[in-house]
């Protein structure tokens, strides 16, 4: 066999598989680059503000009990007046007191307790006032000991309710700490992985949460001086 033939092919080989090696050498550099590509750090952005409620609700309900209807009627009527009385002695307007729903309950009527031996007719009548001025329900709720020595009957008293009605006005700058925060701590993570920081992939703001000040499981509604909490979730790409 002439050997001048084989050479040539032997080269042939040679060449191709270098060919292909160089082409696996290409492929994998692409899979590596596109991977570099997708490479994304997720970040938290937490913004806390100290605030104070602007809203208190202060619901009174008393009650009046007995066998004649017309007689308990009248005492509740009595107890109204009283109220009333208190309240203007407290400061409040007329406008910021309202009166609610006047509930009637006949014991007879029911079949557990016909033979109860108790009044037959129970009455409640509940106030509610609602107003601005925060600090003047917190006197007034400690003020209450006057009413009670009065004879009206104070039923499931659950002390006011104090409410942050301004959120819309503290959400943007909120939002814009969250952010800032974020992006610092993407920062951080890019400078120490040795990565330059790319553009923001996706964004998620969280549910705006309003706390008690002090102390993590307190009736936030009781509570006057609030935090109000957002957490910013960011995932930026790197380069």
């Amino acid at each position: 066999m002439d050997n001048s033939r084989l050479i040539p092919a032997t080269v042939i080989g040679s060449l191709l598989a270098l060919g292909l090696i160089g082409a696996g050498a290409l492929v994998g550099q692409g899979v590596i680059h596109a991977r570099a590509g997708d490479r994304t750090v997720t970040v938290r952005g937490l913004s806390e503000r100290n605030v104070k409620a602007d809203l208190a609700v202060l619901p009174l309900r008393f009650t009046a009990s007995g066998d004649v209807l017309s007689e308990v009627q009248t005492r509740i009527d009595g107890d109204l007046s009283l109220v009333r009385q208190f309240l203007t002695a407290q400061g409040y307007p007329a406008d910021a007191v309202d009166l609610g729903r006047l509930e009637v309950a006949d014991t007879r009527s029911r079949e557990y307790a016909a033979q109860n031996g108790g009044p037959r007719f129970i009455l409640a009548q509940t106030v509610i006032v609602r107003t601005n001025d925060v600090a003047r329900v917190q006197t007034t709720t400690r003020a209450l000991n006057d009413l009670v020595r009065q004879g009206v009957v104070l039923q499931d008293f659950q002390g006011p309710s104090y409410v942050f009605t301004k959120l819309n006005d503290v959400r943007p700058q909120m939002i814009a700490e969250g952010t800032a925060a974020a992006r610092t701590g993407a920062e951080q993570f890019a400078k120490d992985s040795g990565t330059p920081l790319g553009p923001i992939r996706q964004a998620t703001q969280g549910s705006f949460e309003i706390l008690p000040r002090d102390g993590a499981g307190g009736d936030e509604a009781a509570s006057i001086d609030k935090k109000v909490r957002v957490v910013t979730t960011i995932t930026y790409g790197l380069k």
